[in-house]
């Protein structure tokens, strides 16, 4: 019903990370396609991110702040290890009493939140919800060169968008979500976890296991063999087929992925919208900026057949299919 999305002010050049880093804007052009990203500045977290994009997407569906009767808050960067940022994003938009929820399915964790979305109002449990994914990665990043490979690809944003009834031809068609806790080792943050007692030491924080690590061989190797395949069996299973998607909205992990993943498909480059190059990696925030992004640029048309894809953490993938 309604998009919105928000992203720092502050720009990071890669210029500007290889002053900081052993590293260069043409290393890392040639390997991720990102040129800059945001960052926040000062005590910054990811609820104050998704307000003013949750608020915007609330706007554009025409709807008040008290339409809104659950919030799904997709982050891998939380306000504070807990509460969920979810009810501290409630809190910060006046909705006391609205029921509200995290979840932490990463990079996928704005797909999984409209399926959930998606199955309350079709239950009758909600009628109107905010989907949010939300990130501040730059406050957790490693900026010395142990953590160089992985600290150039991430910046913060948020996005949101209102899921209500349809009421015609536009509607989520179907999502299928898939996971595999065997690949969980190739990304994660070690620490502080509850399965360490102490959950975090001087000696985890010396070793860096504070900070994201990532195998990005292993990682690109079955983004581009599983975000193909779950995308066919999406559409198949509606019978449809990949000619039929006017615009495919992958997760902007990497540009190299996506290509690799539009090649696979053989769908034409003009129907994969990429934003990369501007925001870098924000995780569960990067579907909804670049779809937003996409309706603003009128890369959307109403009746078209819209495709949403990622892969993150866990390992989790996905796809949903809209008809706009």
């Amino acid at each position: 019903m309604g998009l919105g999305h928000f992203v720092p002010s502050r720009v990071v050049t890669n210029a500007e990370l290889a002053t900081i880093l052993t590293t260069s804007d043409e290393w890392i052009q040639q390997r991720t396609g990102i040129k800059e990203r945001r960052w926040v500045d000062g005590d910054v977290g990811a609820s104050e991110l998704a307000e003013p994009a949750a608020r915007q997407a609330i706007k554009n569906a025409g709807l008040e702040v008290s339409d809104i009767d659950l919030i799904v808050f997709a982050t891998l960067s939380p306000d504070v290890f807990f509460p969920g940022s979810s009810c501290l994003l409630q809190d910060r938009l006046g909705l006391n009493g609205c029921a509200a929820l995290d979840i932490r399915t990463q990079c996928t964790g704005f797909l999984y939140a409209l399926s959930i979305a998606d199955a309350h109002i079709r239950s009758g449990l909600a009628e109107h919800v905010l989907v949010v994914g939300a990130e501040v990665h730059s406050s957790g990043l490693d900026m010395s060169d142990r953590g160089r490979d992985v600290t150039v690809i991430f910046g913060d944003g948020a996005g949101a968008a209102v899921v209500g009834p349809s009421d015609g031809t536009s509607r989520i068609l179907g999502h299928k979500l898939h996971a595999d806790g065997k690949h969980a080792e190739i990304l994660k943050i070690e620490a502080p976890a509850s399965r360490r007692n102490p959950r975090i030491t001087h000696e985890m924080i010396s070793q860096g296991l504070h900070y994201p690590h990532m195998q990005g061989r292993a990682v690109f190797k079955l983004a581009v063999s599983l975000v193909p395949k779950v995308i066919i069996e999406l559409l198949e299973e509606h019978d449809l087929k990949i000619d039929e998607v006017d615009l495919l909205v992958p997760h902007q992990a990497n540009q190299r992925i996506n290509e690799m993943v539009a090649r696979r498909l053989e769908i034409d480059p003009e129907r994969v919208y990429n934003n990369i190059e501007r925001f870098g990696n924000t995780t569960a925030a990067s579907i909804p900026i670049a779809l937003h992004e996409a309706v603003l640029r009128q890369k959307v048309k109403p009746g078209g057949l819209v495709c949403l894809a990622a892969l993150g953490a866990g390992m989790t993938w996905g796809a949903t299919l809209i008809r706009w």
